[in-house]
């Protein structure tokens, strides 16, 4: 007399099989996920150091000199602006997207 009928065994092993593809899969979204994060995180540098380059190029007007204090909050609002210019619903300005295009691309093994 069988204890397990042949089919709870097959359909027991399809269900680990689904849950090892879904186990799969959410790593590979958090890996997703975290590339994403890396490379908006670049885009947030490159915009910052933009941002620098181009304050750099308004001249001061001679009225009143700019303090060491106004100089570290001008970089770190630019590093703020930058921070959410790149994390926007709208790609920021795109660098991430491409970079995280070609990684993606890049682990693709192609035939």
């Amino acid at each position: 007399m069988e204890i397990f009928p042949n089919s709870f065994i097959m359909q027991k092993t399809t269900d680990e099989d689904i849950l090892q593809k879904r186990i799969q899969n959410a790593s590979e979204d958090k890996k997703d996920k975290e590339l994403m994060d890396v490379c908006k995180e670049f885009e947030a540098v490159f915009i910052h150091m933009m941002l620098k380059e181009m304050r750099k190029t308004i001249p001061d007007n001679g009225l009143i000199e700019k303090s060491t204090a106004t100089k570290i909050f001008e970089d770190m609002f630019d590093e703020e602006m930058a921070k959410k210019m790149s994390d926007s619903e709208e790609d920021g300005i795109g660098i991430a997207k491409i970079l995280y295009d070609n990684f993606k691309n890049k682990n693709v093994v192609k035939i």
